[in-house]
């Protein structure tokens, strides 16, 4: 008797299909166990590989675990690839804690966009913050010169925005310009997630519709919550990337609703900790996601974008 015939059981995704790579914790909320479940609310198919697994972040006191090398992860590209599954609308990177792991990512760009020519590359820049690099001093010269090339969407924090174009960010002024200098390097998208600029802290946004033209930039001002959260750049991106792909060309709109998503997450997961007598900072704290669904699928915007003229 013939063997039933193999057939192609991944269906087409309406709303676009993410492949995720970044880190995996068993417990909490950071890398992909932070995206992929706000991804999901919003409805996309999200694969994840997770280029670590660790028991949790590294914030604990001791972590354990394995990581993935480039060709491991090159390994699950080739399966992928050889069973006509490498269709993706969008590409979300985050951590990477290597040269040899980053140059792979370049080569599954190259792959992806081989199989689709439109596909979106969401790139958090993950390289440190406050003044301090969390990876090897090489990978910045990585990024600058091959991985914002070939991003769609770049959304550094304001240490590594400066990391990226070498200017010093002292203003607002500056944020836009340095949202402008990465324009010029590729990406059509920019968002600095969060600048601290005279106590005040602040998104500023940047979307050049057509290269060489101006871009479209925006802030928006966000309130300072008391306490420290791992996670939280993990989730602002991968809800930057899916409520940019529903408002394409309203980058400001998407930025408006993801920031008042993390921020109502935020809020809960403080005063849930609060309300079991926990004191808030004196230790990171791991955001409340599961419980913020509604926050995440249904946000209501608190925070609005002020255009700039």
């Amino acid at each position: 008797m013939a063997p039933p015939p193999v057939l192609a059981l991944a269906l087409p995704s309406e709303t676009g299909r993410v492949l995720s790579i970044q880190s995996h914790t068993v417990q909490g909320y950071v890398g992909n166990k932070s995206a992929v479940f706000p991804l999901q609310l919003l409805g996309y198919d999200v694969d994840p590989i997770n280029s670590v697994q660790f028991s949790n972040h590294t914030g604990y006191p001791t972590f354990k675990g394995q990581v993935l090398n480039g060709d491991q992860l090159w390994d699950l590209i080739e399966g992928l690839e050889a069973n006509n599954l490498l269709y993706y609308t969008h590409l979300l990177t985050g951590y990477i804690g290597s040269v040899s792991f980053l140059n792979t990512i370049l080569k599954v760009v190259d792959k992806l966009r081989s199989i689709n020519p439109r596909l979106t590359y969401v790139c958090d820049p993950v390289l440190g913050d406050e003044g301090k690099l969390y990876v090897p001093q090489e990978l910045v010269s990585v990024y600058r010169e091959k991985v914002v090339p070939v991003a769609s969407m770049l959304t550094p924090n304001q240490f590594e925005a400066e990391m990226l174009t070498g200017l010093r960010i002292a203003s607002e002024q500056d944020g836009r310009e340095a949202c402008n200098i990465l324009h010029a390097a590729g990406p059509p998208k920019v968002v600095i997630t969060s600048i601290n600029i005279d106590g005040s802290l602040l998104l500023i946004g940047s979307h050049q519709k057509v290269k060489g033209q101006p871009p479209a930039q925006f802030r928006i001002s966000i309130p300072k919550i008391p306490a420290y959260f791992t996670g939280t750049g993990d989730l602002m991106t991968a809800l930057l990337l899916g409520w940019s792909n529903k408002y394409p060309d309203n980058l400001d709109k998407a930025a408006e609703l993801s920031v008042s998503s993390l921020q109502a997450v935020l809020v809960r997961t403080v005063n849930d900790y609060t309300t079991v007598g926990h004191d808030c900072k004196s230790s990171s704290l791991e955001i409340r996601l599961i419980q913020s669904l509604d926050d995440i699928r249904n946000p209501e915007i608190k925070y609005t974008a002020e255009v700039y003229n």
